[in-house]
């Protein structure tokens, strides 16, 4: 494997219609939604494969007993985890500090960004590699896509705004009081709301049958 002592964590929502991409709902219906993210998260899973990086783990909600994951992690090889935590904070606070017991760095993304492919997953880990205390994939509409560390640091992922426009801003400001070196690559754009469709249109999701 190119990063033996990375592991990279892939956070999940079990793709069950009614709550997942709510969002997207009034365009797709509850079904389509749930569909969706059925493909996302595969398609993710391919591209996480794709390159020998590392270890790959994958953090799902609500619990590593559905039959979806389990065919996830035995289809791509990757070890489940139950997130853990009252808010999406804590739970990768969770996910990012049970990882490092065993690397020495870890990898986080989520299933929302179709184009975070292998190729931006293996610069992400290389960064963390070459000594940066974290990295970060922003997204276009504010947030992030991705978030490697290399230390355990829960103050990042505390009292931030998720969901809203404002998630790298307040992770900027957190990573700061923190005192620790990051950098930023280039931004993504992730599927959330019905004007993201089109763009997803152009995009041919990678999806094992």
């Amino acid at each position: 494997m190119l990063y033996p002592d990375a592991r990279l964590l892939i956070f999940a929502k079990a793709p069950e219609a009614g709550t997942v991409k709510t969002r997207l709902i009034p365009v797709l219906g509850a079904q389509g939604a749930a569909d969706l993210q059925r493909s996302l998260i595969l398609h993710q899973l391919q591209q996480a494969t794709a390159l020998p990086l590392c270890p790959v783990e994958l953090w799902v909600a609500p619990d590593t007993s559905h039959a979806f994951f389990r065919h996830c992690s035995e289809q791509f090889g990757a070890a489940l985890r139950r997130q853990e935590g009252r808010d999406l904070g804590e739970r990768m606070a969770h996910a990012i500090d049970h990882g490092l017991r065993s690397a020495k760095f870890v990898l986080l993304i989520g299933t929302d960004c179709p184009t975070l492919s292998a190729e931006r997953l293996d610069e992400a880990l290389a960064a963390l590699e070459a000594g940066s205390d974290a990295v970060f994939i922003p997204a276009e509409d504010g947030g992030y896509v991705a978030v490697g560390m290399r230390q355990s640091e829960p103050e990042v992922f505390t009292d931030i705004p998720w969901g809203g426009p404002d998630v790298m801003a307040r992770t900027r400001e957190r990573l700061k009081s923190c005192r620790l070196n990051w950098l930023e690559l280039e931004p993504l754009w992730d599927v959330d709301r019905p004007e993201d469709l089109a763009r997803l249109e152009h995009i041919a999701l990678d999806v094992p049958s």
